[in-house]
Parts: structure tokens; C-alpha cells; sequence
């Protein structure tokens, strides 16, 4: 069977990145261009921050979608890990350590469990997750009562996990403030990069994605490989629920990471990740939620009024993007 052999190169590959780099340059030009607050260092601090939050669940749902599969849990993940962590903390008064290992004990708990029932339940991803996501909302919104959860004034230092800064030429008229979210999104994006790349186990997900059967016989444990791709997608979702939370200081269970899914899953795509499976690359990702983010900060402030609409010109952006760079591959394709 044909595995696919680590190249520094490889992101490169096909130019597959030359599609999702374009369309975000083209959208960065035209918002500084048609808003004089796109440059201002604060807003680009906020477009690398939220970058980060989102890159984190997007490299979560690129694990599942490299093996094939595909998880719509993941905003309610976010919710549970992201309302459970203040209502641990100020409520039952658990300790820090205890509260974040519960947090992320029950995102792993929740990856096992799609894990087990895919592979030996033998459901499809689509079924079990969809499933999860009116399953773990709910119970977010039970043992909360419903009620908004949050940190109060209390809790700062575990807050500046989210909320900390590295602080470039500082004093200076350009200082730049870069978060902390971004060190931990620069992490997890090497790591992952070197687990797809170099390990056997990323030559493993490939091979599943690409061809299951032909994976199996070739003495690749397929269900092992894809459980663990879900475990990683949960524990990311869990990870990003508890950052995001501390973030923004509070979370309500009813909307608290709704459709975040559709913004991991479409940043995947974006980013290189084909829904059949079998190809993808973790900068391709992290350059995919760099695109819903700044798309969405460009509705903001060039087309305020029509911020209720932000969701349907987001996806007919990237219907277009999707299909330009399809393409474009076709096109460097029949030239090669």
C-alpha cells in the first residue's frame, strides 16, 4: 500500500495551499482598503487571537475528516467543557487542577464514546455525532439549570491562559501584543503537524481515509486509528471550550459555541481537507480559520448593516473559495 512519505515539503504539495493563501490575501487587501480600522494594531490582535481559538478546533476536526469521518459535536463540546469549568469552580468549589482535569476527563470520555460507537456500533459518524450535538448542549443546559455561567472577578491568573499577551517593541508606536492562545495554537499545530507527518500513526490516518479496507488488510488496526482520531478531535473541542470560556469571562449553556462545528469543519475544508478523506495538512487548517475569521471581522466593518446576513455571505464565500481552488488544482493538474 502506497503511505505517504513525510516531505518538509509537503504542504506545498499540489500548491493546495495556493487557493486558501490566495483567498485570504484577497479578502485582507480588500477590508484594508475599504476600512481604515482593519490595520489598527488592536484589531489584528484580535483577528490572531480568535484565529488561534478557532484553529485549535479546526486542527481537532481535521484529525476526524483526514480518517474519513466527520464530527458535529464539536460546538457542544465547547459548550459543555466551556459551562461545566465556572460551574465547577464557583459553584461546587473545586480546586483548579481538579476542575480542568474533570473538564477535559469528560471531552476525552465523550471522544472514546463516538470512538466506540463508530467503530464497534458500527453507525455513522454523521448519526452518532449529530446525536452528541443535541446530547452534551442538553446536558450542559440540565446541570446548569440553564443558568450563564462565569468567573466573576475571581480567577484572573487562570484567566490569562486566554487572556495574556507577549508583548513585541513594547513602547514603541508599532508595539504589538501577541496572545497567549496563539503559543498555545503554535504548540498543538507542531505537534500535530509532526504526529500527521512523521509518525507512524499520521501514515496510519491517511491510509484510512484514503482506503479503509485496503488500510485493514494491509494490518492497519482501522478502528483503533479512527477512535483515536475522535478522542483527539474531543480532546481539542474540550481544550478550546475551556479557553474560549476564559476568554470571554462567562458562557450561556443555550447558545454558548453554537455552529462553532460549521466553522471547524469549514476551516478544515478550506484548509485542504478532503471530505472523502485521505489528504489534508495542518497549515492549510490554521490558514482556513484564519479566513472565517478575518471574513467575519471584514463584515463587521465594511458591511455593518448587513450583519444578520454575516452566516449566508460567509458560506457563499466559501462555496466560491471551495471552488476556485478545485480549479485551480485541476488547472496545475493538466499542466503537470
Amino acid at each position: 500500500m502506497n503511505f505517504r512519505r513525510f516531505n518538509p515539503l509537503a504542504s506545498l504539495e499540489g500548491s493546495k495551499l495556493l487557493g486558501i493563501s490566495s483567498l485570504l490575501f484577497a479578502i485582507c487587501l480588500f477590508t484594508a482598503v475599504s476600512s481604515n480600522r482593519f490595520l489598527l494594531v488592536g484589531n489584528l490582535e484580535n483577528i490572531v487571537h480568535r484565529t488561534a481559538l478557532f484553529g485549535i478546533l479546526s486542527i481537532g476536526a481535521a484529525f476526524v475528516i483526514i480518517t474519513g469521518g466527520i464530527d458535529l459535536s464539536i460546538g457542544s463540546v465547547v459548550c459543555l467543557t466551556g459551562v461545566l469549568l465556572p460551574y465547577l469552580l464557583t459553584e461546587c468549589h473545586w480546586s483548579v487542577p481538579m476542575a480542568s482535569l474533570a473538564v477535559l476527563g469528560i471531552a476525552s470520555a465523550i471522544g472514546v464514546f463516538h470512538g466506540f460507537m463508530i467503530t464497534k456500533m458500527r453507525l455513522q459518524p454523521f448519526v452518532v455525532t449529530l446525536c452528541g450535538l443535541l446530547l452534551y448542549r442538553g446536558i450542559a443546559r440540565g446541570i446548569t439549570g440553564d443558568q450563564s455561567q462565569g468567573f466573576g472577578v475571581a480567577y484572573k491568573g487562570l484567566r490569562v491562559l486566554a487572556t495574556g499577551h507577549l508583548t513585541f517593541f513594547e513602547g514603541q508606536a508599532y508595539e504589538f501584543r501577541l496572545p497567549a492562545t496563539t503559543l498555545i495554537l503554535i504548540a498543538i499545530a507542531v505537534i500535530a503537524s509532526v504526529v500527521l507527518n512523521r509518525t507512524v500513526f499520521g501514515r496510519y490516518l491517511f491510509a484510512v481515509g484514503g482506503n479503509p479496507e485496503a488500510a485493514k488488510y494491509s494490518g492497519v488496526n482501522v478502528d483503533r486509528v479512527t477512535s483515536l482520531a475522535y478522542l483527539i478531535c474531543s480532546i481539542l473541542a474540550g481544550l478550546g471550550g475551556v479557553l474560549f470560556v476564559l476568554d470571554i469571562n462567562a458562557a450561556q449553556p443555550s447558545d454558548f459555541g453554537n455552529f462553532y462545528e460549521l466553522y471547524a469543519i469549514a476551516a478544515a475544508v478550506l484548509g485542504g481537507c478532503s471530505l472523502r478523506g485521505g489528504e489534508g495538512n495542518i497549515l492549510g487548517v490554521v490558514l482556513g480559520a484564519a479566513v472565517m475569521v478575518v471574513l467575519s471581522n471584514a463584515i463587521n466593518l465594511v458591511f455593518p448593516e448587513y450583519q444578520n446576513i454575516e452566516f449566508a455571505i460567509i458560506g457563499g464565500v466559501i462555496l466560491a473559495g471551495v471552488t476556485a481552488d478545485v480549479v485551480l488544482r485541476r488547472l496545475l493538474a493538466s499542466r503537470n
